[in-house]
């Protein structure tokens, strides 16, 4: 896409871009491992030398993995497609008409750091829309390396090809926000109110190599924060709830305790129901659905344990949208999101976020 020519006099509008990780097109061994391959080839998420890691990724992985990985998709897919677009796409439009409704006249796309839609196509579509200034959302509440900042990695390439770059802010983590604390104490207590309460309240969050945290990722302490102020806002007593790590990969030593090994221990222990949540997402995918939902459920009970029950993400929620505006808010502040605001936009904005949260 070209860019966008200069007019005089045209209002210069404002942009959201919602960001998350992203999915293959289909549950199929080729789109997996189209996925895959890009996945697995950002620096960011393997940080192993190229000459090493490339003989692995391409002779074994790729040629292993993607079917039984699409097997896996096939069991969480929609109707509508990758759980992860569906519940990404749904907040973007709601994030839109919420903001809207608040007074804000502000363009909100989506886009997958990984697979389609890509990064780059939608801020070529926000600044050919005439946004001039761009809040890039990190959908990642707990900051890491492999995930925030291979998101600006894609923006500074981006960036790269642009003769009049866009002014650009950037919602990196938000492991500590009030409001995101807010919602996810509601999400269990309506969850609590709707199946009864638990014996153990397990929060489980996306594993990385242990020596992530030695070279200085903030990702473990932004966890345990999470942890510690949702546990405190439930009033959990220390014995009530746990934090573990999920999603191992490969033979080094990752952040712990496993979330496996804790299901496990708890089940040997012969506990009851207890209640999973994975507060590290912001939306359902296949790490949720199926390795918590599915596996983490069948792994509690064959070890001996009552039942597990999972505690969705925080999706397109009434919770967890109002997070998600209170934080866009905040980051908004001093740019003209009010000044070309349209009032007929505003009306279609808000009517379609009362619309699209009737069915959330």
């Amino acid at each position: 896409m070209s860019e966008p020519r200069f007019e005089h006099g045209r209002a210069p509008r404002v942009g959201v871009l919602l960001c998350n990780l992203g999915s293959p097109d289909a549950p199929e061994p080729g789109a997996v491992r189209r996925y895959l391959a890009e996945f697995l080839s950002d620096p960011r998420v393997v940080e192993i030398p190229r000459l090493l890691w490339w003989p692995i990724l391409h002779g074994i992985i790729l040629r292993t993995r993607p079917a039984k990985s699409a097997a896996k998709y096939a069991s969480i897919w929609t109707p509508d497609g990758s759980p992860l677009k569906v519940h990404t796409a749904a907040q973007a439009k709601i994030l839109q008409g919420m903001l809207g409704q608040r007074g804000h006249s502000v363009q909100v796309r989506w886009a997958m750091r990984y697979q389609q839609p890509a990064i780059a196509t939608e801020l070529d579509a926000l600044r050919a829309a005439g946004c001039e200034r761009i809040l890039v959302f990190n959908a990642y509440p707990q900051y890491c390396a492999a995930t925030s900042a291979s998101v600006m990695d894609a923006v500074g390439q981006w960036l790269q090809r642009q003769r009049w770059q866009p002014e650009l802010r950037v919602i990196h983590s938000y492991p500590d926000h009030p409001s995101y604390i807010e919602a996810l104490a509601q999400s269990v207590q309506q969850h609590w109110q709707r199946e009864g309460r638990g014996e153990l309240l397990l929060m489980s969050f996306h594993g990385m190599p242990e020596r992530t945290l030695h070279l200085g990722d903030p990702y473990h302490c932004h966890c345990h924060k999470t942890a510690r102020l949702l546990a405190h806002k439930l009033k959990l007593q220390p014995d009530e709830w746990r934090i573990a790590f999920q999603s191992r990969f490969g033979r080094a030593k990752w952040l712990g305790p496993s979330t496996e090994t804790v299901l496990k221990e708890l089940g040997a222990a012969k506990r009851g129901r207890i209640d999973v949540l994975c507060p590290g997402f912001a939306a359902d995918c296949l790490e949720t659905l199926e390795e918590i939902a599915i596996e983490g459920a069948h792994t509690y009970t064959q070890a001996g344990g009552a039942a597990l029950r999972y505690i969705p993400c925080l999706n397109a929620s009434a919770p967890g949208m109002a997070a998600l505006v209170a934080i866009a808010e905040q980051h908004l502040q001093g740019w003209p999101t009010q000044a070309a605001a349209d009032p007929q936009a505003l009306r279609d904005q808000r009517d379609r976020a009362q619309k699209l949260g009737a069915t959330h």
